[in-house]
Order: C-alpha cells, then structure tokens, then sequence
C-alpha cells in the first residue's frame, strides 16, 4: 500500500521498518530502494518515532494509523520527509496529523503536496469526519501548508490548532 503524487511516493512503514529506520537505516534504504536525507534521527524525533513504534506493534492492524509515512521523491528515490497520523480516529472521528521535511528540501511544495494526499486518503476511510493538526505559534511555513490544504483554524492555546 502506497499512495502516489505528481512527484512523491508515500509509503507507509510496517513496524519492522519502523525498528529499522531507528536502528539501521542503511538496511532501511537498501529494503526500500531509497536514500534517506529527511530530518535527522536524533533527540526528540528519534523518541516520537520509538513512541509510533510502541503504537504501530501494539496494533499492528491499524500501522497506517500509528506508523511514519516516508515521503519518497519519484525522480530518485530519496527520502524528503516524513508524515504519520499520531493514532486511530477518537470518539469525535478526528485523526491528528504531523509531518517534517529535511531543511535541503524545503520551499519545494513536497510537504503541501503529501499532507493533501494523506488528508484525501484518510478522509475516505471508515470513522473519519476530521484531520486536525497542531503548529507552534511561530511556525508559519506549517501554517502556509495546512492553510493551502483546507484546513481552517479553530483553537490557539501554547500553540495552534488546525482542523480540515
């Protein structure tokens, strides 16, 4: 399973991707035919991926849910970031989605044009009425992607919150 763009790949990580992309990442890419130059796997990335592992082995029928989503260029191959839905849809039939981009591949739309393809895709399953998303206050590149993705704004606490 995969959904395709005009430029990218995304494909979802199983849990045995997942363990990989934190333990071994060249066996990751030699798996995946990629070459991985998205965020940096350290400090508080590395614990929310560790985090949506836990998640995605405790139910592993729900992976698409819980798992990071790499978004592969098609023209080669190379990883430029990545998205994932944070857990299954809640009693309100809302899923939250977070996505991050390597800084090399920033400015290039890549992020709008997989954030709008993982919306339309989860937007047509089953208990889902809402995809919301959190950005901090002054994170306005976030802000532009989620605008240009139909989301609208409904709650501004430490941060932003978003809802398509």
């Amino acid at each position: 399973m995969f959904i395709e763009t005009d430029r990218l790949y995304l494909i979802p990580l199983t849990a045995q991707q997942l363990k990989l992309w934190i333990e071994d990442i060249p066996l990751l890419e030699k798996e995946l035919n990629c070459v991985y130059c998205a965020e940096p796997m350290e400090e508080l990335f590395l614990e929310i991926v560790k985090g949506q592992l836990e998640k995605t082995e405790e139910d592993e029928s729900n992976y698409l849910y819980h798992s990071f989503w790499f978004l592969v260029r098609k023209s080669d191959r190379i990883v430029v970031g990545s998205a994932d839905f944070k857990d299954i849809p809640d009693v309100n039939h809302e899923v939250e989605i977070g996505y991050g981009l390597g800084k090399g591949f920033e400015h290039n739309g890549y992020m709008t044009e997989a954030v709008r393809a993982m919306c339309n895709w989860v937007m047509a399953q089953e208990n889902v009425a809402h995809v919301i998303a959190e950005t901090e206050i002054d994170s306005p590149q976030s802000q532009n992607i989620l605008k240009c993705c139909g989301f609208v704004r409904y709650k501004q606490d430490e941060s932003i919150w978003w809802r398509l």
